[in-house]
């Protein structure tokens, strides 16, 4: 059984020191080019699917967060605010106050709905000292957001969209979905007291999971603060359940910050506000990859894809040439020099690596490469240019096998 905790500090992806302070995790160099990977995959897959991208600054007045119900409903899991002359700015607890805002900037036409409006951005919470862990609970928080503006006839639409984008991300990623979750609110102060709110947007939602054919469950006590949402659930090798990817159906920012769009009628109307995330927090989906693989990430996530090993230094020179070649062609490679081991040091030591290039005399002779996987399948010899066509269509596949038969 896999924990991210310890094999993300023995791969050197990510650590953590007192003096930044607890749930505050740092990312080592082969983590960053996972988080990096990670995050280009995602902008890339919204660009396709419509969605526009945005920054939006981490700090605002807590007038903002007032208007949002994140001061009433989500103060006790907020940062304190800190004053700054005659106002107080906090730090973010979530995205949307903000994208309402980027919304609103202009007025909107029907037109131009439904508005996808996406961003990778930081965001704060003050989460108890006992209930962080790794990367899973964390209190800096980078969120794979995205909020569409669409008319109420778009809204199931929209959320279904959201949610097949989902299922799409998480076949690349090699990740299953233990199940979907309609999360509903439950009793006490802590939703917004709107029963109709609630009611239309637990109809849609319903909707969207029915015309989607998943099961799901219902829970009560699980929505955010403003709205119902779907949930969809992941579980750790052991069988710990955490959400990963949420869809959420919202009428209520869209009043509080009086949104709306000019109609074919020339009217104002109230656009509906629908929340999505795909990865959730780029933390949690790092966690949950490095425990589902074993850190042995697919090969186009992985931090070193190519291993290149020479037998001994008269191969040193075809070894770094060949990794200077698979740079070229966008891999990440690495020579793991005969200074650093015995070959079969070296090859235990890349055995997360999703494919190495052993380099000896005679291969260097004939101008081949002996090639290794990482599932222990040795391929026949091949010339460099095949080597890295074949590596490179994987990778730029997305696929999770290693191999494909000539």
């Amino acid at each position: 059984m896999h924990d991210h905790r310890r094999l993300g500090r023995e791969l050197e992806l990510f650590d953590t020191d007192p003096l930044m302070g607890a749930g505050l995790p740092y990312w080592l160099p082969d983590g960053a080019i996972v988080r990096h990977t990670l995050e280009e995959y995602i902008r890339e897959a919204e660009r396709r699917a419509g969605y526009r991208h945005v920054y939006s600054p981490v700090l605002g007045k807590r007038e903002l967060y007032e208007i949002s119900g994140h001061w009433d409903h989500y103060g006790d899991d907020m940062f304190p605010p800190m004053d700054l002359g005659a106002e107080q700015v906090l730090l973010r607890p979530s995205l949307c106050p903000h994208h309402a805002l980027i919304y609103r900037s202009r007025a909107r036409s029907y037109r131009e709905l439904p508005f996808r409006m996406a961003e990778l951005g930081g965001m704060y919470r003050s989460e108890p000292s006992g209930v962080l862990g790794g990367l899973t609970r964390v209190r800096a928080i980078t969120l794979n957001d995205a909020h569409i503006f669409c008319t109420p006839e778009q809204a199931v639409a929209e959320a279904r969209a959201a949610l097949e984008l989902i299922g799409r991300a998480h076949a690349d990623l090699g990740v299953r979905a233990s199940r979907y979750r309609l999360s509903l609110p439950g009793e006490g102060g802590k939703y917004v007291a709107d029963p109709e709110l609630w009611r239309r947007a637990t109809a849609l939602l319903r909707e969207v999971l029915d015309g989607a054919g998943v099961p799901y469950e219902a829970a009560e006590g699980e929505a955010a603060f403003y709205g119902p949402k779907i949930d969809v659930q992941i579980a750790d090798p052991a069988g710990r359940e955490t959400t990963l990817s949420t869809v959420q159906i919202d009428f209520h920012q869209p009043e509080r910050f009086d949104l709306h769009y000019i109609g074919p009628d020339g009217g104002r109307h109230r656009p509906v506000m629908v929340h999505r995330s795909v990865i959730g927090s780029v933390e949690r989906a790092v966690a949950h990859l490095v425990e589902a693989h074993g850190g042995a990430f697919p090969p186009w996530l992985a931090p070193v894809q190519l291993a290149v090993l020479p037998v001994g230094d008269e191969q040193a020179g075809p070894a770094h040439a060949l990794a200077g070649l698979a740079r070229e062609r966008g891999l990440r490679a690495e020579v793991a020099d005969p200074g650093q081991g015995t070959l079969a040091a070296r090859v235990r030591a890349a055995r997360l690596v999703p494919y190495q290039a052993v380099i000896g005399a005679r291969e260097a002779a004939a101008g081949l490469v002996a090639v290794r996987l990482r599932d222990g399948h040795r391929p026949a010899p091949l010339p460099t240019a095949e080597l890295l066509d074949r590596i490179t269509a994987r990778v730029a596949s997305r696929d999770t096998g290693l191999w494909e038969p000539a």
